[in-house]
């Protein structure tokens, strides 16, 4: 049903490869507000809808298929997207502490 959701994770992340390019704490401090040295769940899911937010030209919460890269796909909700912002938040926690730490943060989903 989403089969653009990997593309769509791909073209939203690939700004944040250029920043991650900078040391792991500087990339850290991006996804975290409240400042505690580490990105909880609400943290990364805040940080990663910023693209679909600024792909969501009308803001109607649907990334429209006009408003997809390439014009292509399905219709994705920012629910359904946040949804799977979660899903990847808890791949990454490889030690499932409920937090990422810089090196879960920067390294690839498993």
């Amino acid at each position: 049903m989403y089969r653009h959701v990997p593309v769509l994770f791909a073209l939203l992340l690939a700004p944040l490869a250029v920043f991650a390019q900078s040391t792991r704490t500087e990339y850290l401090r991006g996804f975290d507000r409240n400042g505690d040295g580490r990105v909880s769940e609400a943290e990364y899911v805040a940080w990663m809808s910023r693209g679909f937010q600024r792909m969501d030209r009308n803001g109607d919460g649907v990334l429209e298929t006009a408003e997809l890269p390439g014009e292509r796909g399905r219709p994705i909700t920012l629910k359904n997207f946040q949804d799977n912002l979660r899903h990847e938040f808890h791949k990454l926690d490889r030690h499932h502490h409920g937090h990422l730490d810089a090196r879960e943060l920067t390294a690839p989903p498993g």
